[in-house]
Formats: structure tokens, sequence, C-alpha cells
């Protein structure tokens, strides 16, 4: 590898400065996206590999980061298990076929890595692409987000139907969170296999349980998942919208990097794990929104508090909006690749 920053870094070696790549680095803030993304359906960007390594390069070659992230969706797993997954402009994703029933969930097959295929192509088209020269990382969606998404058949401000299952029909959505799970590792160790370099999990709607029902019906799963993996040299890095709240117990799981999101101090997460468990983030992405000035000072504010630290990446607490000028996302990166500690 080239550029071995972000790998040291997520087995926390210390590096000269650090590395950077950010969560939805490729996508809706490029014009390059949209020329790509008008031609196609979002579902046949993904499936098409030749074209999800047209769009994960995107950020490689006009960005200069220090890790591209396969072009893909967290849902791919709930629709090879058998859900009618579609995504509308200006919805997003939608499960026409919710999950609610002891019957849903048993129609629901586990032995699915033949749909997934396609991933494992784009991985092998990327990495020829790529060349060596910086890492890939894949990644996949946690059981308990997947799982919402199932039950609620799409997005959802409250999710209430999933809470709602979780704790009138435990036993069920532990049936249907275990099914996912075993989904979820086949897929990260089909995309090791191919070619990745890292493995990221991402658990984006994790802050919507309480603390005990985040232990019950995410973080052993996670922990489950992890432990299945095939990560000899792939660093596995656990991400969650919550993470400034659950990282204790997500450190229990053994994953390489925790990704935080921007409610915490990062250095005090940092202090607080186990050593070896590198810290991803945390910048607020809406700080990408601000003027030039604000945005360097604020990363410079976070390096110089990260000052010494051994397993830091740089990234934002969550992806970026898609409304964000795309010269700022350019500036920040160039900000972080300038600094030298």
């Amino acid at each position: 590898m080239k550029n071995n920053l972000f790998l040291d870094a997520a087995f926390s070696k210390q590096t000269e400065r650090p590395p950077v790549w950010m969560m939805r680095q490729a996508g809706r803030f490029m014009p390059q996206y949209w020329e790509i993304k008008n031609k196609y359906s979002f579902l046949e960007m993904c499936k098409t590999p030749e074209i999800a390594a047209d769009v994960t390069m995107l950020p490689v070659d006009l960005l200069n980061i220090d890790a591209a992230i396969l072009f893909c969706d967290i849902l791919v797993t709930g629709e090879a298990m058998g859900g009618d997954l579609s995504f509308t402009q200006g919805v997003g994703p939608k499960f026409a076929n919710p999950v609610r029933s002891a019957q849903d969930i048993d129609n629901l097959n586990v032995d699915c890595l033949d749909e997934l295929q396609y991933v494992a192509d784009a991985i092998k088209v990327i990495q020829q692409r790529l060349n060596g020269s910086i890492p890939l990382i894949g990644f996949a969606g946690a059981p308990f987000t997947v799982m919402s998404y199932l039950i609620e058949g799409g997005s959802s401000k409250d999710f209430k139907l999933t809470k709602l299952f979780i704790h009138n029909q435990p036993e069920l959505a532990h049936k249907l969170l275990a099914k996912i799970a075993k989904v979820t590792a086949d897929y990260l160790n089909l995309q090791i296999a191919a070619g990745v370099n890292a493995v990221q999990i991402f658990d984006s709607w994790a802050l919507a349980l309480s603390w005990n029902d985040y232990q019950e019906f995410s973080h052993r799963y996670i922990q489950e998942i992890i432990a299945n993996l095939n990560r000899k040299d792939i660093p596995v890095i656990s991400f969650c919208k919550g993470s400034s709240v659950f990282a204790p117990i997500m450190a229990e799981a053994k994953p390489d990097v925790i990704s935080v999101d921007w409610n915490a101090d990062l250095l005090n997460i940092k202090n607080a794990l186990p050593q070896g468990i590198a810290v991803q983030g945390n910048l607020d992405p809406h700080i990408l929104y601000a003027d030039k000035s604000v945005i360097k000072a604020q990363i410079h504010k976070l390096f110089e508090r990260m000052r010494g630290t051994e397993g830091f990446i740089f990234n934002l607490g969550h992806g970026i909006m898609p409304d964000i000028p795309f010269d700022n996302v350019k500036y920040a990166i160039d900000v972080v690749r300038e600094f030298r500690y």
C-alpha cells in the first residue's frame, strides 16, 4: 500500500498526521456524482460493478483522501434476504413487504450470498483501479438498523413500530436480529475475501435505543458479527449515532476503531477506551457549511486536542450533507493533509 496512514492509525500506530476520509464522501454534494446518478437508478449504480467503481473513485480522484469506501448501501443485506427494496428521489428507501410477523421472519433467507456477488465483483474492479494507492473500506449495516428499515418499511423519525416490536415481541425481534447478524457476518467476510482492506459497521439508528435496549438489541449482535469476521490484518470500525454515549459498550465487541459522533470530546472518549482501540471522527459535519477560516480553525482545534494520541482517524461525526459546497469539503481535506504534528 503506497499510503498506509489510514491502516496505521486504525491499528493504533503513531502517524505523522491524522489520515482523512469522510462518510458519504462519494455522494450527492458532488456534481460528478449527479452526472452518473441522472443516468441510472440508485440500485443500478450499486449493482453494476463498473458504475459502483466509478462512484467509489470520485473522492479518490477529486478529493485526495487517504481511504476509499465502497459505494453501496446498508440495506442490500435486507434486500438479499427477501426484502422488496426500492429508492425514490426525495423519499429514500422503501421495503414494499415490511416484516411484521413470525411468518415474515421465517420467509427471510439467510443463505443469500449469491444475491450479493455484485458487491464482491465491484470490490475487485475498485481494487484494480486503486492499484495499491490507498486502502478500500467495505461496510455493512448493523442488525438493529437494518431491522428498523425492514419493520418500518422505510425511514422513520420515531421508530415507533420497531420499538413496539422489540418490547412487545422480544423473542421475534431476537430471531430477526440473529438472521440479519448471520447474513451480515457472511457478507462482510465476502467483502474481505474479495479484497477490502478494512470494514465498517454502521448502526445509523442506534441512538433511538435506551442504554439497556442498545445492549440487548444492538450490541450483542455487533459483538457476534465482529467475533465471526476473518479480520487478520483487516481493521474493524464500529460506528453508531450515539457512540458518544455507547462507546464503553461498543468497546466490549473488540473493534479496532470506534467512530465517534460530534456530541462528545474525542480525547475523553479515547482515554476512556481500552488501550489499542483507535477513534475516528468527530467533526460536526455542519461546520463544513461555514466560512473556510472557521473550517480550518475547527479542524486545528480538534487536532491540537488530539496531539500526541496514537490511533486517530479524522472523519466527520456523521455523513456529508447533500448541499454542503464541494469546495468546502475539498478545503477541509486539504487542511488535514497539510497538517503536521
